[in-house]
């Protein structure tokens, strides 16, 4: 299919960001009918289908996505092959969602593919309507890992499994990681409700694994994998998993994970990234890529090892900033908030935890000011420039005072919030900006704004 001729990078950069984006639109009951999987077909037969010549792993969840993908896109890579890997959200560029063996998207072949991306979704639209944000974004993964005959790709889904654009695939695993309430006005009330919507990802003969679960999800999980017809595989239980912690001067405190199989011995790999919760990841991640053994794929135990210790996660436990430290992590709900407080008090030493927190409106907020009262000596509620989902930090504020009586202030802006921070803390203490990828990703950009200018001032 020829394309439409974008100018620029900027003219295609403009053309998907005048999309629907449900990323930053604020979801209520009333969206539950707007997520239909007709219009993405379409697109993608415009297209040739070229989902059908992608190999992949499919990886859906409330948390822990992001890290089994990138686990397991970086131990295919060590292990020889060429993998593409699509993630959600950005933090800074809007092509690191699409990345193969690390390296984004290039600027020219985003130009190049979107505007073929365009025709193809304008052929549809009189039928089924203008195409979204996301689903542009994943029909042009899709085109550039078909057009750069990728190996294999680690898919993560967005929104829930069943409808979401990205479940046209055709895996040679399928994930499904913690759940945990989030998106509860498209996904339904319940943590079961929100498996059934995760596990429609499942497909016939396609293998099936998950982690640790409630009772209930894990019975929803099951019936929904027999429904498929395939049969779901839980770590620790159907998987031979364990974990333990140990510190070393090399790693410092971490865990280290082994996963058994017929195929597979994986034993004692260090976990490459903070937490307990990540041990519970790098399993799954591990078991992938022993049931892609079984699919034709080479992943000797060193080379695994290798990969691990290669993983990158930017914007999850990253230490941005050294004078004073400053924590990222873009934990967006209550059991990602408790997970990091965990991780954080296990990995990092500090005297005393100024966090400058701010959140999307349409999430658990009292819960999530809950955990925050667990582990911030000093809170700063501020909000994300770029998000019109985001909730006043003065109503943030007032709902925490309700209940804890720490110390907080508000900053209109982010900037103001770092200021401030910056001048409540001293050496020993840390700064850990959190509650949304949105807060996270403006601290990069104005943490690398302040790079470039002090370059420039010492030239």
């Amino acid at each position: 299919m020829r394309g439409k001729v974008f100018v620029s990078y900027q003219a295609a950069h403009k053309y998907l960001f005048d999309r629907v984006d449900f990323e930053r639109s604020r979801l209520t009951r009333e969206h539950r009918g707007s997520f239909k999987l007709d219009r993405m077909k379409a697109i993608l037969k415009a297209l040739g289908d070229p989902q059908d010549s992608v190999r992949c792993v499919h990886v859906a969840g409330t948390k822990g996505k992001g890290s089994v993908c990138a686990m397991t896109a970086s131990c295919l890579e060590a292990c020889g092959y060429t993998v593409g890997m699509y993630t959600s959200p950005h933090l800074v560029d809007v092509r690191e969602r699409i990345v193969i063996n690390g390296a984004m998207m290039p600027t020219a072949d985003f130009t190049k593919l979107m505007g073929v991306v365009a025709v193809a979704s304008s052929s549809v639209e009189g039928k089924h309507g203008e195409a979204t944000f996301f689903e542009i974004m994943t029909a042009l993964a899709l085109v550039f890992f078909a057009d750069q005959a990728v190996d294999i790709a680690v898919i993560e889904c967005g929104l829930g499994g069943r409808l979401d654009a990205t479940n046209l695939v055709k895996p040679d695993v399928t994930v499904v990681t913690s759940i945990s309430l989030d998106h509860t006005q498209i996904l339904g009330d319940t943590v079961e409700e929100i498996a059934r919507e995760k596990a429609g990802i499942f497909k016939k003969g396609v293998p099936a694994l998950t982690g640790e679960q409630t009772k209930g999800v894990l019975q929803v999980l099951r019936e929904e994998a027999e429904k498929a017809g395939t049969t779901l595989e839980v770590l620790g239980s159907d998987v031979d998993f364990s974990f333990r912690f140990e510190s070393s001067p090399e790693l410092g405190p971490h865990r280290r994970v082994c996963v058994a199989s017929k195929h597979s011995s994986f034993e004692h790999l260090a976990v490459p990234l903070p937490g307990e919760h990540q041990a519970f990841n790098c399993g799954l991640a591990l078991t992938v890529l022993d049931r892609l053994r079984d699919r034709g794929f080479d992943t000797p135990e060193a080379r695994v090892a290798v990969g691990l210790s290669r993983t990158r996660l930017p914007g999850r436990m990253e230490l941005a900033w050294q004078r004073p430290r400053i924590l990222l992590d873009g934990a967006h709900n209550a059991a990602s908030l408790h997970a990091l407080i965990r991780a954080i008090g296990a990995h990092v030493q500090y005297d005393s935890m100024v966090m400058i927190f701010g959140c999307a409106a349409d999430k658990d907020v009292d819960a999530m000011l809950e955990k925050i009262a667990l582990g911030a000596d000093k809170l700063i509620f501020t909000r994300a420039s770029d998000n019109p989902r985001a909730m006043d930090p003065r109503e943030l504020q007032k709902r925490f005072t309700a209940i804890s009586g720490k110390m907080t202030q508000v900053a209109p802006t982010l900037h103001e919030a770092l200021n401030l921070a910056a001048r409540a803390v001293t050496r020993g203490d840390i700064i850990c900006v959190t509650g949304s990828f949105f807060l996270v990703g403006e601290t990069k950009r104005y943490l690398a704004d302040l790079v470039a200018k002090r370059a420039a001032s010492a030239v």
